[in-house]
């Protein structure tokens, strides 16, 4: 399935979704900070979102448990890839270049970066 990017409020709900794994829309509005939002617009972007591919739904008399059909990793993954082609040429030195530079990394920030890197290149030997 082709996966596409989110708009804010929708990725607000699939966050909620992925924490919960099903819900209601009333369950939804709960966990959603103040001031709420009115229950027919998240009911609009869930729609929006079954209609995206990203949840479905169980019917249960008048009620719709909305549980996600696309995993939190997937659209990790999905955004990440987007976020590297797009603003770092797919280089993973230009990302760790920018972080190091934005980010103000310490000094033993980057050795603990250095030691995770030796330890993943070994489990790759």
């Amino acid at each position: 399935m082709l996966i596409k990017e989110l708009t804010k409020a929708e990725e607000q709900i699939m966050q909620i979704l992925w924490q919960l794994n099903e819900a209601i829309v009333k369950d939804i509005i709960e966990e959603m900070p103040e001031p709420k939002p009115a229950y027919n617009t998240v009911s609009t972007v869930v729609r929006v979102l079954e209609g995206k591919g990203f949840i479905d739904h169980k019917a249960y008399g008048n009620s719709h448990v909305y549980f996600p059909t696309i995993s939190e990793a997937d659209y990790k993954k999905f955004t990440f890839d987007k976020m590297m082609k797009n603003y770092f040429s797919n280089s993973y030195q230009s990302l760790v270049s920018f972080i190091v530079d934005e980010k103000k990394i310490s000094v033993q920030e980057l050795d603990e970066l250095t030691s995770l890197i030796d330890q993943l290149k070994n489990k790759k030997q």
